[in-house]
């Protein structure tokens, strides 16, 4: 393989566009965190229907007995309770942007004041709706961030459920509060040890707790007419009323307060707010300009985060359904295509051929590439250019003496010039160009150019096949070929959208390399530019899957990042080169809006959203139902190996590698859209890649017989 000359690239940045990377991807984990915690860790259950563990008795006997609002401060623990013929109306788990305004409505016609036990996490939903609570004159307090009971979670997250909370109802309303309701509580004779604990530590952080009296049970859903009777005082006492106007339907809670709060005032009870029932001073507190500030930034990374939790779903639809149409149209392209195998384009190809091999350091590999050509059953020359080597590649391919192959030297200028000059001094009109890595079968020249029996073919790609595929990333390379190259160039066959002959086994017309002036460097990708050129001049490129050649692929990470880097980066800039291709007629338009468009979608944007698949799969392993995601993975995997099945079936192979195939999505695919991000991100930079070698092993033999490479 020759190389292009070191002074006309530079060595990329890559520092950059790692740390741009990473950090993108850390505020990508903390969106998503933030909006895992705040919507799939909180409490669903209505209060009533969690019972508190612990055994009773662990709270003192006067707060047991006592009423409703405790003060659990250092000393004898207080409590207080309502003023007779006092109603302290409380809601709570809101606001709900249904039902919450139906609510107020309602209090603001009956002219009554009650107190909404809100959630954090619903605040920052709807900061309107707890503005407009506190703007008609009603109490605003802390039902924790997220709904957690505060008698179970660890004392972090009960310091954290308490400050965000507080934070968020500064940040939306500019108040804050020292009234808290924990959910799950009840009354004060059904305090636990451990409820108890919770409240006191609760009290160190400033918190009066807020139970009830009375509960409406309106979370059961019973019917308008029993959430009226349980909410009926049984005597003359004042009372703490629990009633929700969120979690669910509350259209029975709305129509029973609506005849509720006129009977209870023809009865002679009043309604109060929970500080006014039990004689308190106002707990709301304007909250500071720092407080506020906290508080905004807060809910407007929570909205942030939802947002990106809505773009990444999109994004995940958009890469599912890119996923399954390239599925579905391969598998279909290639059935049709599978059916064309014996179509003929002409009379048989017979005329001899010239093979060039372009050679820079490959003494490695080169003389059982060169013994495989010269076993051909098909009549042919061998010219190999040799391009500046330093390892005596030329040497090596002298001393074997075979006739019919001759050796050209000149300075080291890179692949596309030695290509160029191993056509200007080829013979014969029909070329094979083949890497110097790269072994053929007796009949692959012969199958190669059987197309070129059509006036209209331009390029013949072949079938390259890797021959180092022991080991897993051997098979990885094995399996990618078969079902990633093989497949697509069936595709493109059919649609005459052809956008790469590799280098590996390609045959060309003479004719059309001379039209379009020959090979040129101004990519990495000098096979992907060359076939784009002689697409868009007008000719058909198609696939001869009979013509098997076997190639050495990258051995290690490394190797394997820097082929595919150059591969993938080189494919950008043909794409970019060759963009006008989109508003042509005739065969250049076919390949622009057929190959150019499923490049763009298959090859660039699809690469880009996989990291959203595995990003969402993460977020659902701990947020969502697990035994879902990993369903919907193995259905996914399911339709892999589908595919996988078919294309080795076509290709002749064993499917035995495609055991692999699940290990390979937890290393080799991450690795190859890694290696699409960093080529876009250097494409966007405006950076020149420099040449990136792949180190030659020579593990591949020519065949000794025709039946073919093991």
């Amino acid at each position: 393989m020759s190389r292009p000359v070191a002074r006309r690239a530079k060595q990329v940045p890559l520092r950059t566009h790692w740390f741009v990377l990473t950090m993108l991807l850390v505020c990508l984990a903390t969106m998503l965190l933030l909006n895992g915690y705040t919507h799939h860790m909180y409490g669903a259950e209505p209060d009533g229907a969690v019972r508190s563990p612990g055994k009773l008795g662990g709270a003192p006997p006067s707060i047991v007995k006592g009423g409703p609002v405790i003060d659990a401060g250092e000393g004898q623990p207080r409590s207080a309770s309502p003023k007779p013929r006092t109603i302290a109306l409380t809601f709570d788990d809101g606001p709900d942007p249904v039902w919450t305004p139906k609510i107020l409505d309602l209090l603001k016609a009956q002219k009554v004041h009650a107190t909404f036990f809100v959630v954090g996490t619903e605040i920052a939903a709807h900061p309107a709706l707890a503005r407009r609570i506190v703007a008609e004159g009603h109490q605003i307090a802390v039902h924790t961030f997220t709904h957690a009971n505060l008698t179970t979670v660890a004392g972090w997250r009960r310091d954290m459920e308490l400050r965000q909370s507080q934070s968020i109802l500064a940040g939306a309303t500019g108040v804050t509060t020292t009234l808290l309701r924990p959910p799950y509580s009840s009354e004060p004779a059904e305090l636990t040890d451990r409820d108890w604990e919770s409240i006191e530590a609760t009290r160190k952080a400033g918190y009066l707790t807020v139970l009830t009296t009375q509960d409406s049970e309106d979370w059961r859903k019973p019917g308008t007419t029993q959430i009226i009777a349980n909410s009926m005082p049984r005597s003359s006492a004042g009372q703490v009323l629990l009633m929700h106007d969120a979690g669910g339907d509350r259209s029975e809670t709305v129509e029973a307060l609506s005849k509720l709060v006129p009977r209870l005032k023809a009865r002679g009870f009043r309604f109060a707010t929970v500080s006014d029932a039990v004689g308190l001073p106002d707990p709301t507190r304007k909250a500071g300009l720092l407080d506020r500030g906290r508080g905004l930034a807060v809910i407007w990374a929570m909205w942030l985060s939802d947002f990106v939790l809505k773009l990444l779903t999109w994004l995940l639809y958009a890469a599912g359904a890119l996923a399954v149409l390239r599925a579905i149209t391969t598998l279909i392209a290639a059935r049709r295509h599978a059916r064309m195998r014996d179509w003929l384009y002409g009379p048989p190809v017979t005329e001899p051929v010239s093979v060039i091999v372009p050679a820079y350091n490959e003494s490695a590999g080169i003389e059982a590439a060169i013994r495989s050509l010269v076993a051909s059953d098909h009549p042919l020359e061998v010219i190999v250019v040799d391009d500046g080597s330093t390892d005596g590649t030329a040497d090596l391919v002298e001393s074997l003496r075979i006739p019919g192959v001759r050796v050209i030297r000149q300075a080291n200028a890179g692949k596309p010039i030695a290509l160029n000059t191993g056509m200007q001094a080829a013979r014969f009109d029909l070329i094979v160009m083949v890497d110097g890595d790269t072994v053929f079968e007796p009949d692959a020249v012969r199958m190669l150019i059987q197309p070129f029996g059509h006036p209209a073919v331009g390029a013949v790609s072949g079938n390259a096949k890797v021959g180092n595929r022991g080991g897993l990333l051997g098979r990885w390379q094995h399996i990618e070929y078969v079902i990633g190259f093989n497949l697509d160039r069936r595709l493109f066959d059919l649609a005459e959208c052809m956008p790469t002959v590799p280098g590996a086994v390609g045959g060309f017309r003479r004719t059309a390399l001379e039209r379009i002036g020959g090979l040129s460097d101004v990519t990495l990708a000098e096979d992907t530019d060359l076939t784009m050129a002689l697409c868009r001049d007008g000719w058909r490129v198609v696939y001869e899957e009979r013509a098997v050649a076997w190639t050495e692929a990258p051995a290690s990470l490394d190797a394997l990042w820097r082929q595919r880097y150059r591969w993938c980066y080189g494919t950008i800039q043909a794409m970019w080169k060759h963009r006008g291709a989109w508003v042509q007629r005739g065969q250049a338009g076919k390949f622009g809006r057929r190959g150019l468009t499923y490049l763009l979608l298959f090859q660039v944007l699809l690469p880009l959203l996989a990291p959203v698949v595995d990003v969402f799969s993460l977020y659902g392993l701990v947020f969502l139902d697990p035994v879902r995601v990993l369903l919907v993975w193995l259905g996914f995997l399911v339709v892999q190996m589908g595919m996988g099945l078919y294309a080795f079936r076509l290709d002749g192979e064993r499917a035995g590698p495609l055991w692999t195939l699940p290990l390979q999505q937890f290393v080799y695919r991450q690795l190859m859209y890694l290696v699409v991000i960093q080529s876009v991100f250097t494409a966007l930079a405006g950076t020149r890649l420099r040449w990136q070698r792949m180190e030659r092993y020579g593990s591949l033999q020519a065949p000794a017989s025709t039946e073919g490479f093991p």
